[in-house]
């Protein structure tokens, strides 16, 4: 037991990791996550209108784009296109490894972001949409208006889980090879333990993950909770809103 916290839970490496950890690793996980999630909330909507067209030609290269992302391996996404894509002498980024992870993990985002968009837009019951047409209104102010705004309350905690499982696979960029100053916290922590053959910086970057997905799990399970109880996600002023326009 001496050896395993010797080897995983040394106090002095774990708080040498820190100040790397801190003010480099978080700044590059953050990026490379916040990038991607953007990047996904904006063409994951597209795709999922795509997918839900009435015409088979509209719908095909959406559904073949998510079955390509959501079925290869997050690495191999990741390996194509900050490796592959430099080799084949294509570059829109020059040499900025960390924007290859972005766009990489955003291209993986966008497919199951779509997919959860898709879910939720088609959750809504049809009448919605009929009745906003048997009042004269043209269908895409319909679906902006009414449908999408629904479809989004719906997936919420879908949406925020796909948030934490993109920033858990922002740690596959390290196969990119990010050089000192632009290390995710894995890469980090993978460098230290290199140095030193000890675990506890790995460990230590393993911490930093939770304090920023576990906040996010809690909050998955608030608004799972609420939806469940059939409660507004903003609480008292969210109720006391909606009251006042049910009134009116």
């Amino acid at each position: 037991m001496e050896r395993v916290i010797e080897l995983f839970f040394d106090l002095g490496l774990m708080r040498d990791a820190l100040p790397a950890l801190v003010t480099e690793g978080l700044r590059v996980t953050l990026t490379v996550s916040v990038g991607a999630i953007l990047i996904g909330l904006v063409s994951g909507m597209l795709l999922a209108l795509l997918t839900i067209s009435r015409r088979w030609w509209v719908r095909l290269p959406g559904v073949v784009y998510i079955d390509i992302f959501r079925g290869l391996p997050a690495i191999l996404t990741i390996f194509l296109i900050g490796v592959g894509l430099p080799i084949a002498g294509v570059r829109p980024f020059g040499r900025v490894q960390v924007a290859y992870g972005v766009l990489a993990l955003g291209l993986i985002a966008t497919a199951y972001i779509g997919e959860i968009f898709r879910a939720g837009i088609q959750s809504v019951d049809k009448g919605q949409m009929e009745a906003a047409r048997s009042l004269g209104m043209p269908y895409l102010t319909a679906m902006r208006l009414i449908i999408i705004p629904q479809g989004l309350r719906r997936v919420l905690p879908p949406l925020t889980n796909e948030f934490i499982a993109i920033t858990k696979d922002s740690s596959l960029v390290y196969i990119l090879g990010f050089a000192t100053g632009d290390r995710d916290l894995f890469r980090i922590g993978q460098n230290l333990q290199q140095q030193t053959g000890n675990s506890s910086a790995v460990v230590m970057a393993g911490i930093a993950y939770l304090v920023i997905t576990v906040p996010l799990t809690r909050l998955v399970n608030h608004m799972d909770r609420r939806l469940r109880e059939g409660k507004p996600l903003g609480g008292q002023a969210e109720e006391a809103r909606l009251s006042v326009r049910t009134e009116h």
